[in-house]
């Protein structure tokens, strides 16, 4: 039935009427775009030669919709149906009547972008590529080459990677027409062998630049034709990337050579060359690094070139009273509308910021020879090449950001330090910037400022001043956009937010009208952002309550009443509502004392404010802001309501809202806590222990600093302890038990039980009890281990915080649980070391005789946890006592041999620990250091591994507490004959490159490549190690090792290929099994590669690794898993 009434459709389709004809074509449309529709095998030709016939209808109505059928078309018919159609478009485009070629091309680019599938695209391919080269070598009109180029490209850009077979062919075909005498033709065959490109092959490419090469060194050709060549080989770079490397040294001084050497009027042979040199410079970062300072030279000579005006005017003698004078003169600057030098300083800035981007290395030589140009160049006449001017500076500014995070500016060398110099000439240089009448000037000058607070926060202390003016004027001024009056406002709050207070007392007066002016303007991101720069100046005018150096009081009043109208209005943008309730919430909080007779009118607006859903968590938020005041403001006219409004949002699914809630919750009990009543405290623990889940440890953590505040505050109220222990505890005890708990969620239930144990008839003993049972296994089985740390944590500080006589009285009750060596009793006497640990870390045990003693005599138990325990809890015991039980410790490892392993793992507690805590650092070097390292040492040749990878921790972590001594001791160690010395020491520098800044870093910096070159030791399990040690350079400190890798990476790639004498086979009789010795060094060597271009891509070539070494690693045979 369907297809009868296509029949029906493509009958009228032919009709003699036009209407009737597109009536029906816009039905067949709606048709075809039915997800039902099928054609049959005899509908298929008459669809597909009607939609084709209509293509040239007469009305051009018709056949606009006849193309629109195409693109449904081809995913309803057989593919074979569509090389048909498309071989009838292609003949029609190159031998058709000229009236319908440009819908035979609209027709083919449609049917092209809608192909999906592979077999389909290369029949396409394999049909229209050949006439389309013939229609560009043969056609006589250069539309029709034109139009076959753009065709030709369109196809090649999606498919070229299909037909490899015909790429030489093609390229021939297409370089044949870069020297064409027609423009067009030129412009689309660079257009077309750049979509060809990236499907090259790497000869095809080297013949192809070749080729152009040879082209440009004839100096005789015709300028128009070289400029397309030089386009060329730009198109080249920007298509294939780092592939076009290995062509640099040949196209680079040629590029050089004629931008130097092109005649005064050829600006666009000037343009080409530098945009294909940026080009390089973006997409062969490693290949251009020999020509980087010449291109620099270039792009600072060219970004002043303005061979037809004389810049007569100083600088120097430059004032901000000449504002007139300044306007008179931009007004009557010089300009030629036939002068297009302007597009070889755009060229060059761009040029520039290329290198700015991609050479973060060199940012203090541009500091000295690039940064003075581009100040001096703010003034560029042209005014979108002073954008691009502006914009390359601020990549300068971002680049330093990045490159110096973290660092301070004290080396004269840094880009930190150097820019800072410069500040002054950037200020006076943007002064005069924002005297000019043009908008976009004055908007590129302030976000030049915005970008330098960013960098530099403290930089405009002493400039700030003669800034001010051109603040005002962009704010005032009626001729400002709102675009301009943002950027001011948007640079004004990020000035403020990042210099002292006393840097604008002089400049208040000035300041405050314009801002509060744009708190009304009509545009809401003027307002909003003039809300949040009037939150910053409520902090500068008061920054504390001590004596202010301004006096702040005659402004109170006009700021409050600007926030006001908006806080009041309801009908306004929510960004706006929002600025308008903190602001609010700053001005209450600062000047609270001033506002006496306003509270009661603005602070029920701000409650309104918490029942609108739109603006509650805005709301939350900002009583948590006057509830930290200082001023302890008045808020007892609300504060029921708010504390009853603030339980109920933890019941709410809104995450941010429950947690901005907790934290209010949290103000308020500590400020107004003796105003809440307890029915309220009682509604709020309630609340409370719903949120209390390994579910959401951050919203667990939160809620549990909530009860500890409730407890300390009000540990007087009887009735907050018994809610606390009916509603609380029991979830507390349930949340101990799970293996998720961990960091913030943990630290805040061990307060929690400290808290608890010091509110009201609260006994020590329950509370004990309970912690112990919860430790128990269940049915389902024994607790996960980090459960079990959990609990003797929370052990160990209800412990402490019930004082000393209940924590001695515990510390014997465990003794007692170790004396008994029952079988049954094995969970109990691993509770029980987990718990004499914690406790012996935080407090010295050296009262209680002999316990460490009683704690080694669980090494001989016959199960691995108590024993693992045992070792835990021996060196945690030994870190409060240092002094007594360390040389116990190492005094053990040198007589008892079979409990080495477990002893090592207690002095690595105590060294792990040393690290961890800077303050008990002076106490492990005083003590017996130079006998744990000949201990260690003797132990780097141990046959058991696991001996080895302890000690290798050992060295590691004393390595950051000792650098000086112990990076010459392990480097000597790297040319030991014992292979398992040489590994352990490797394994040793892994463990000691952590991600913080550490002292050995200086050390390391210098030392580091006599142990990363084991990667070429003998021993593979020696590589393994050293792969592992890059492995971790690598993502903690990328900067230590990127200097050395151009000698690494070959020997790292080269662990990544199988090594036959690495693989035996194994004969099991039925059967014989490979075994590949070597397979977890190239996974190693894999996983470094991995993380390396992450960390340091700027150093690798990946094309050097992907194509022999990637390729030989997913076909191997071994099992590698990437």
């Amino acid at each position: 039935m369907a297809n009868l009434n296509i029949t029906n459709i493509l009958e009228k389709m032919t009709g003699k009427d036009k209407d009737y004809r597109y009536m029906a074509t816009s039905d067949l449309l709606s048709e075809l775009n039915k997800e039902s529709f099928k054609a049959d095998q005899d509908l298929e030709p008459k669809l597909t030669s009607t939609v084709l016939q209509q293509l040239e209808d007469a009305s051009g109505d018709v056949s606009g919709l006849a193309v629109k059928c195409l693109a449904p078309l081809v995913k309803k018919v057989g593919e074979d149906k569509v090389v048909d159609m498309t071989n009838k478009l292609c003949d029609k485009l190159i031998n058709g009547k000229e009236q319908h070629r440009d819908t035979a091309s609209i027709a083919l680019k449609t049917i092209i972008a809608e192909v999906m599938t592979p077999s389909l695209a290369e029949k396409i391919l394999v049909c229209i590529a050949p006439q389309l080269i013939k229609g560009v070598n043969t056609a006589k009109g250069a539309e029709i080459k034109c139009e076959c180029l753009d065709i030709l490209g369109d196809v090649l850009h999606r498919f070229g990677n299909l037909i490899t077979k015909d790429h030489e062919y093609m390229l021939t075909a297409l370089l044949s027409q870069l020297g064409s005498n027609q423009a067009s033709v030129r412009k689309k065959s660079v257009s077309c062998i750049a979509s060809l490109a990236p499907s090259l092959s790497d000869d095809l490419l080297a013949k192809a630049t070749l080729q152009v090469v040879q082209l440009l060194k004839n100096r005789s050709a015709k300028s128009d034709i070289t400029r397309t060549n030089i386009q060329m080989i730009g198109s080249l770079s920007r298509s294939v990337g780092y592939r076009f490397g290995p062509h640099l040294a040949e196209t680079v001084p040629l590029l050089i050579s004629y931008c130097t050497s092109a005649s005064e009027n050829d600006e666009e042979l000037r343009e080409y060359s530098l945009q294909a040199l940026e080009s390089f410079m973006l997409r062969c970062p490693r290949d251009i690094s020999p020509y980087c300072e010449v291109i620099l030279n270039l792009a600072l000579e060219y970004v002043s070139y303005d061979p037809n005006f004389t810049d007569s005017m100083e600088e120097d003698t430059d004032e901000e009273g000449q504002e007139e004078e300044d306007d008179d003169e931009s007004a009557n600057e010089y300009t030629d509308d036939e002068d297009a030098s302007w597009k070889v300083r755009r060229a060059s800035a761009k040029c520039l910021s290329a290198i700015i981007v991609s050479r973060p290395e060199m940012l203090s030589k541009l500091y000295l020879e690039a940064c003075p140009k581009l100040i001096e160049r703010f003034r560029e006449r042209e005014e979108n090449v002073k954008m691009d001017i502006f914009n390359t500076f601020i990549e300068l500014l971002r680049q330093t950001g990045n490159v110096t995070k973290g660092q301070g500016d004290i080396d004269e060398s840094s880009p930190r330090w150097l820019l800072k110099q410069e500040v002054p000439k950037v200020v006076k240089s943007i002064n005069r910037q924002l005297r000019e009448k043009s908008i976009k000037t004055k908007v590129g000058a302030f976000s030049v400022l915005k970008e330098l607070v960013v960098v530099l926060p403290d930089c405009l202390a002493d400039h700030f001043g003669s800034l001010v003016p051109g603040i005002e004027k962009a704010l005032n001024d009626k001729s400002s956009t709102s675009n301009l009056k943002i950027e001011a406002l948007v640079f004004t709050r990020l000035v403020m937010a990042s210099h002292s207070p006393s840097v604008f007392h002089p400049y208040i007066k000035a300041l405050s009208a314009p801002i509060l002016s744009a708190i009304g303007d009509r545009y809401y991101k003027v307002t909003a952002e003039a809300l949040r720069v009037c939150g910053e100046l409520v902090r500068v005018l008061r920054p504390n309550l001590e004596a202010s150096a301004v006096d702040f009081k005659p402004y109170i009043g006009p700021i409050y009443n600007a926030i006001l109208g908006r806080l009041a209005n309801q009908d306004q943008d929510q960004e706006v509502k929002e600025c308008a309730i903190s602001c609010m919430s700053l001005v209450v909080s600062t000047f609270g004392d001033g506002l006496q007779r306003e509270l009661p009118a603005c602070l029920p607006i701000l409650v309104d404010r918490m029942g609108n859903e739109i603006t509650r968590l805005t709301a939350v938020k900002a009583f948590s802001v006057i509830a930290n005041s200082p001023l302890r403001i008045d808020l007892s006219c609300v504060l029921d309501h708010v504390v009853s409004e603030l339980t109920a949002f933890l019941r709410k699914a809104n995450r941010a809202l429950r947690q901005a809630t907790l934290g209010t919750l949290n103000s308020l009990v500590v400020t107004y806590g003796g105003q809440i009543g307890s029915s309220s405290y009682e509604t709020i623990i309630a609340e409370l222990s719903t949120l209390i889940s390994d579910m959401d440890l951050h919203m667990t953590a939160l809620a549990l600093e909530l009860c500890c505040t409730i407890m300390v505050d009000r540990k007087s109220i009887q009735n907050v302890g018994l809610a606390v222990r009916n509603k609380v505890l029991p979830q507390a005890l349930i949340l101990i038990r799970s293996a998720l708990l961990q960091g913030q969620a943990l630290q805040a239930l061990q307060r929690f039980f400290a808290s608890l144990v010091q509110s009201a008839n609260t006994s020590f003993d329950a509370l004990l009890d309970s912690l112990i049972s919860a430790a128990k296994p269940s049915q389902s089985g024994g607790l996960a281990k980090q459960a079990l740390s959990s609990i003797a944590k929370c052990v160990a500080v209800l412990c402490l915080a019930a004082g000393d006589q209940k924590c001695a009285a515990t510390i014997e009750m465990l003794k007692g649980i170790l004396k008994d060596d029952s079988a049954s009793n094995s969970a109990k006497q691993h509770m029980a070391l987990l718990c004499l640990g914690e406790i012996g870390r935080r407090k010295d045990l050296s009262n209680h005789v002999h316990i460490e003693n009683i704690v080694i005599e669980s090494f001989q138990s016959p199960f691995e946890e108590i024993k693992s325990a045992a070792s835990y809890a021996l060196g945690n015991i030994a870190v409060g006592n240092l002094s007594k039980y360390l040389p116990f410790i190492l005094d053990q490892i040198d007589n008892q041999q079979k409990k080495q392993y477990l002893l090592l793992h207690s002095l690595k507690e105590v060294i792990v620990r040393q690290t961890v805590d800077h303050n008990g650092q002076s106490e492990l070097q005083d003590s017996n250091i130079e006998k744990i390292l000949a201990l260690l040492f003797n132990h780097c040749e141990s046959e058991e591994e696991g001996v080895r990878n302890v000690v290798a921790e050992c060295l590691g972590k004393i390595a950051l507490i000792e650098p000086k001594k112990l990076i010459p001791a392990l480097k000597v160690r790297t040319s030991s004959p014992a292979a398992n010395t040489r590994a352990t020491v490797a394994i040793a520098i892994k463990y000691s490159i952590v991600e913080r800044p550490e002292k050995i870093d200086e050390i390391m910096y210098s030392e580091i490549s006599t142990f990363l070159m084991l990667i070429k030791d003998s021993d593979r399990h020696v590589r393994r190690a050293a792969v592992l040690a890059l492995s971790t350079a690598a993502h903690n400190k990328p900067n230590l090792i990127k200097g050395l890798l151009p000698e690494l990476l070959p020997l790292l790639y080269d662990q990544t290929v199988i090594k036959q004498e690495l693989v035996r086979t194994v004969d099991l009789g039925p059967f014989k099994h490979v075994v590949d010795d070597g397979l977890e060094l190239r996974k190693a060597a894999f996983e470094c590669v991995d993380t390396l271009l992450d960390s340091c891509l700027d150093q690798m070539n990946p094309s050097s690794f992907i194509v022999p070494f990637l390729l030989s690693g997913l076909g191997g045979k071994y099992g590698l898993s990437l």
